[in-house]
């Protein structure tokens, strides 16, 4: 039977917050560490589960009025490190990079904000950057981190106790 690789640490940076909190309930039962960006660590706090902010990790603050928030070394090679390569390993401890095991993400509502006949600017602004960038690194190191990349997706990860169930059962 394969290893099962247990997530110790998720990045979630939501726009739609809705139904998150089933998630975070789950996470927190696991002993997951959150990690997150400005509105949704906020939001997560609110819950009152402990969220470590991505600008502790990074030392940067969020800049550039809110656009540049996660597009970071320390943030993309926790998701894109090889954790199976002795190299990146090294790379990932001499650089202080945790280990990110589950992306949590979805992306501004974009054809909404056309659709609801906002400015240009405003619409520029639902140009997702680093949304998309999030998801292709995850998706990039599937062997090693989870994807949640929309709100569509949260009951899934939820709902994956019946296959941790199977799973204990056959390690005993």
């Amino acid at each position: 039977m394969a290893d099962t690789k247990k997530i110790k640490t998720a990045l979630i940076s939501v726009y739609h917050k809705d139904g998150l909190e089933s998630i975070l309930q789950k996470l927190d039962a696991e002993g997951v560490k959150l990690l997150s960006t400005g509105g949704t660590q906020s939001f997560i706090e609110s819950l009152g589960y402990k969220c470590d902010k991505v600008e502790d990790l990074t030392s940067y603050p969020s800049i550039l009025g809110g656009r540049v928030k996660t597009l970071h070394p320390k943030v993309f090679g926790g998701i894109l490190g090889r954790r199976e390569l002795e190299g990146d390993r090294e790379q990932m401890a001499k650089y202080e990079i945790p280990e990110i095991d589950l992306v949590v993400v979805d992306l501004y509502p974009f054809e909404d904000t056309v659709k609801s006949g906002a400015s240009e600017a405003d619409i520029i602004e639902k140009i997702d950057i680093g949304g998309i960038s999030l998801i292709r690194a995850a998706a990039k190191n599937f062997n090693d981190v989870v994807i949640v990349p929309s709100k569509a997706e949260y009951q899934m990860l939820v709902s994956s106790h019946y296959d941790t169930a199977i799973h204990e059962w056959f390690a005993k």
